[in-house]
């Protein structure tokens, strides 16, 4: 279930198969007892254009090694066994699921405990059909709302999302830290999309600080952490056990001052 139980919530996103598929699991596990309210599984796509290089080349390690959105499905499956309560998120390019087939990956992804998907490249004036075909299955459709996102553009967004929004904090790539001035456009985005819809706001790109964390905890609802997890990974890649307690350390580190959610 996609759920917020503190505030600010955390979003935690990894490249499944990033190094491996072993230490992803471990890794999700962890994250999720250290205080994650929802996790990304990132499917690896050969050309992710809207991320920075850290994620890049994690998303190049995870290709090489065969990753495939079967094995995806899979590991949300085995984490849903371990940790029925967690929220679980497919994140995903379009064309994987295309090529695995659009009914078939929603079917599959509900069989695995899926809570929702967020494909990166979706855009919602064209996401009709598959929108449906998720609702089908009982998936929560999350789309992205930038600042340069027209009032009209983002009731669209609001209207088409469930689940929660995801908020960009700014035009570009993911895992560029948060400057002064774009803080200024993810708080005015957020105030935006707060008119328009009751929906919880999960803002991302560029967090990557206890500062930042707590910075998007006064007005957002949820905080997504991308590349400083990945990027944990990557420094700890020689062992499964060990990638997975830094990450849960820096997770800590966010979630220790976090407060309950308001009912």
């Amino acid at each position: 279930m996609i759920k917020f139980k503190s505030h600010p919530g955390l979003v935690v996103y990894v490249t499944c198969g990033d190094p491996d598929l072993e230490t992803t699991r471990e890794v999700v596990i962890a994250a999720i007892d250290a205080g994650a309210d929802v996790i990304e599984l990132g499917v690896p796509f050969s050309d992710p254009v809207a991320d920075g290089p850290v994620i890049q080349r994690a998303s190049e390690r995870a290709v090489k090694n065969g990753t495939s959105m079967r094995d995806v499905l899979r590991l949300a499956a085995e984490v849903r066994t371990a940790r029925a309560e967690a929220g679980l998120i497919i994140f995903s390019y379009l064309n994987p699921i295309l090529r695995f087939g659009v009914q078939q990956f929603a079917s599959e992804a509900k069989r695995a405990g899926v809570d929702g998907v967020l494909v990166t490249d979706m855009t919602v004036e064209e996401s009709h059909m598959y929108s449906a075909i998720m609702h089908s299955q009982s998936l929560a459709t999350i789309f992205l709302a930038a600042p340069t996102s027209t009032d009209a553009r983002l009731k669209i967004i609001a209207k088409a999302s469930s689940g929660f929004i995801y908020a960009v904090s700014r035009t570009g790539v993911t895992g560029t830290k948060l400057q002064s001035d774009v803080k200024g456009d993810a708080q005015q985005l957020v105030r935006r999309l707060k008119k328009i819809s009751k929906l919880p706001v999960a803002v991302g790109f560029g967090i990557s600080s206890v500062e930042d964390f707590r910075a998007v905890g006064t007005y957002a609802d949820a905080a997504v952490v991308g590349s400083a997890i990945v990027k944990i990974i990557e420094e700890n890649s020689d062992s499964k056990q060990k990638a997975a307690a830094a990450v849960a350390r820096w997770i800590r580190s966010l979630t220790s001052n976090k407060t309950a959610a308001k009912a």
